[in-house]
């Protein structure tokens, strides 16, 4: 295997497939710079180009290279202008634009950059590892499992909750009534649609994330009528500070990393869902709570890294078992397909040769973009000492765009108008947003397992795999009062010997 493994890393780096890979790329730099595209949207459309290329390691060079940067050029938008680039760099907006406001926008970008390599290294090596021991675990886990699952990322609300607890906990069930919009999958009876044809597709995520997150930041610059950073320096600095700061909270960018690859194995929840439990795991982390949301380093940390290790996870049992995680793996399972490849054992027997490249092609690729990144990273920074006044046309161009592109529907753009609405009014009278989002994405993950659960399972409550993720559930959430408490008792004592 160790033989297979170098195999693979010439094939990479030989010509024409390492052409392929900065082909791919350079489209998914740009794709994930623009709010709404997509690196699923964008890989059914780059699918046709791949027909022709007869190699396969040339052919996935092209695609996987493409869709594996486009998280890390999505995190440079949501710090910079808190418009998030992909549905999954959302989390970022929370910590990494107020960097941005602070003047540490080169410290937020180094540090999300950095720890994108990080996480995307983590997850192309757990992809190469994990091939042999991780078919028991993919079966351990079915409908039950996983509607525990995505109960305990709701769970995570009153860690996003900020300062009022009854607050996050009504927006995030709030989200939870969002979800439910739409056709019953189960029952096909209409809810909450109000006779219109369009929510009964239910409401699309980036319309509501670029509505709530991006439209209050924009009012409020034009409000101050100065430029996104408040603070102004000399020069740009604090780029190597980012990067220090990825290997200081090595351990936190180890843990998110291994999140995001648990999360992108199990089917449907991917990157989206990870981010979030990522971000609450940071934010859990921290000694001082205050600072989540007004700038702490490690809640730009924590996403970052599960953003793009997702990809690995999301490959295992793609390439394992042929069962695509996520859309995007739908798409590339095609693309095997296509190119005369089998997924499945058979693959890893006679073509390891090939996973072996893809492990490789999400490390290169996303080194390729990180260098990249680093060389305009100053004048990308230098954008948020742009006057606000000449940065709000731009930013409405990527807002609009954005929502337009979720689904090609103008009703996207009027969806995005309200929920701005609702943003900007949730940010004068200080309620949390991520809690919303948060219950709208997990809402309609956890409906269809639970529905599932109960019509194919009988007393499924009871299985030990769904009491022990259960216990830990009411450990995740326990365990911060607990801990306080406790240091409270061990900080009072030696008062009640006096």
């Amino acid at each position: 295997m160790l033989e297979t493994f170098i195999i693979g890393f010439w094939k990479v780096v030989a010509w024409p497939a390492f052409g392929y890979l900065l082909i791919g790329v350079t489209v998914g730099f740009f794709v994930g710079l623009l709010p709404g595209l997509g690196g699923l949207a964008t890989l059914a459309l780059m699918l046709p180009f791949s027909y022709n290329i007869k190699d396969p390691i040339s052919a996935f060079c092209f695609l996987l290279g493409m869709l594996a940067v486009t998280g890390t050029t999505g995190d440079l938008t949501s710090i910079l202008f808190g418009i998030p680039g992909e549905g999954s760099s959302a989390a970022l907006i929370l910590d990494g634009y107020p960097m941005s406001k602070n003047g540490e926008a080169g410290r937020a970008l180094g540090a999300a950059i950095t720890s994108s390599v990080v996480g995307a290294i983590i997850g192309a090596l757990s992809l190469a590892i994990s091939i042999p021991i991780m078919r028991p675990l993919v079966l351990l886990f079915g409908s039950p499992e996983l509607f525990i699952i995505a109960i305990m990322g709701i769970t995570f609300i009153g860690t996003l909750a900020g300062a009022s607890l009854i607050k996050g906990l009504l927006a995030g069930g709030i989200g939870l009534m969002l979800a439910a919009i739409g056709v019953d999958p189960q029952t096909g009876s209409l809810r909450y649609t109000f006779g219109s044809l369009y929510l009964w597709d239910r409401l699309d995520l980036i319309p509501v994330v670029v509505g709530l997150f991006a439209i209050p930041e924009i009012v409020d610059l034009a409000v101050r009528g100065t430029s996104i950073a408040s603070k102004k320096s000399e020069k740009l600095t604090g780029v190597m500070e980012g990067v220090k700061d990825t290997f200081r909270h090595f351990w936190l960018v180890m843990r998110c990393s291994l999140i995001g690859v648990y999360f992108g194995v199990l089917p449907v929840l991917g990157a989206n869902i990870a981010q979030w439990i990522s971000y609450a795991h940071a934010v859990q982390g921290l000694k001082d709570k205050s600072r989540a949301g007004q700038g702490a380093v490690e809640g730009v940390l924590g996403p970052g890294s599960a953003n793009n290790s997702t990809r690995g996870g999301d490959l295992i049992p793609t390439l394992a078992f042929g069962i695509p995680g996520s859309g995007a793996m739908a798409l590339l399972l095609g693309a095997m397909l296509i190119v005369g490849l089998n997924p499945g054992p058979e693959m890893l027997k006679s073509r390891l040769d090939v996973t072996f490249a893809m492990v490789w092609i999400l490390i290169i690729a996303n080194l390729i973009v990180a260098a990249v990144c680093f060389l305009i990273l100053n004048h990308l920074a230098a954008l948020t000492f742009i006057r606000g006044s000449l940065l709000i046309p731009f930013l409405l161009f990527l807002v609009f765009i954005g929502s337009f592109t979720a689904n090609n529907d103008l009703n996207d753009i009027i969806a995005t108008l309200i929920f701005g609405f609702i943003g900007y009014f949730m940010v004068k009278f200080g309620w949390p947003r991520p809690p919303l989002i948060l219950g709208l994405t997990l809402g309609k993950i956890a409906e269809n397992y639970l529905w599932i659960s109960t019509a194919a399972y009988g007393a499924w409550l009871l299985f030990p795999s769904v009491l022990i993720l259960i216990a830990i559930t009411v450990f995740t959430v326990a365990y911060p009062t607990i801990k306080e408490r406790m240091g409270r008792a061990k900080y009072e004592r030696p008062e009640d010997a006096m």
